[in-house]
């Protein structure tokens, strides 16, 4: 059986939202303030002036170092939601979080091995002698 209603109700508040939004957007553009002064476009960060160029070269290894993170930090959420249903998911679900933890291992041994978390320059240093 296929029921209308509740396709209606989805987009009745999925377009009732995006109204509320626009509504907004619009609101702000009439009644917000405008202003035309000459240090409008200029950068400003708690009351200092700048006075470098905030173009900064920041290594890869940063953000190499964020992604590997956020991959090992979002299966704690997952290993979380399995230790609060541990009951209700039995012999089956463990199976299906060891298997998981042994992918996370996996990766964390492949990324061991590629020498990937290692901070240290990847250039061979000429020794004197």
């Amino acid at each position: 059986m296929f029921y209308y209603s509740e396709y209606l109700a989805f987009f009745v508040f999925f377009f009732m939202a995006l109204g509320v939004c626009l509504l907004m957007l619009l609101l702000s553009s009439i009644l917000g303030g405008k202003s035309q002064s000459r240090y409008k476009h200029t950068p400003f960060e708690s009351g200092i002036d700048p006075v470098d160029d905030s173009c900064v070269n920041i290594s890869i290894k940063f953000y190499l170092i964020a992604i590997y993170f956020v991959l090992f930090d979002v299966e704690a959420l997952y290993l979380y939601l399995w230790s609060i249903s541990i009951v209700q998911v039995g012999w089956t679900g463990f199976v299906e979080v060891m298997c998981f933890v042994l992918f996370l291992l996996f990766g964390l041994i492949y990324l061991i091995r590629l020498n990937s978390l290692n901070w240290e320059s990847k250039v061979l240093r000429k020794t004197s002698g």
